[in-house]
């Protein structure tokens, strides 16, 4: 069984730059690191395309952040009542237990 290779982030992002830079063909980038033309190719064109939203304004959020933080919120509060919930509950029933009912 032949067991793949895997590569960190920083190695990719190194092959591509010296791509973009012209430092290196992308033949003696492939010889120099023992890969196939292709993975290269793919690793510059994932590159490319997620390049554009590395400037986005941070504070903008995407339609699912802001569901993710409405539902946080939610299950936040929700917590609370049960909490406060439970307690008023115990302290209920240690009253009955105290008068006799």
């Amino acid at each position: 069984m032949v067991k793949r290779r895997t590569f960190t982030p920083e190695f990719k992002l190194q092959v591509v730059l010296d791509l973009l830079s012209a430092r290196k063909s992308n033949a003696e980038i492939c010889r120099e690191h023992a890969l196939a033309a292709p993975v290269v190719t793919a690793w510059k064109a994932q590159f490319l395309e997620r390049a554009p939203t590395l400037f986005v304004n941070g504070q903008s959020h995407s339609a699912e952040q802001q569901r993710i933080a409405e539902l946080e919120r939610l299950v936040g509060r929700l917590t609370l009542e049960l909490e406060v919930s439970k307690k008023a509950s115990s302290i209920g029933s240690s009253r009955s237990l105290r008068s006799g009912r």
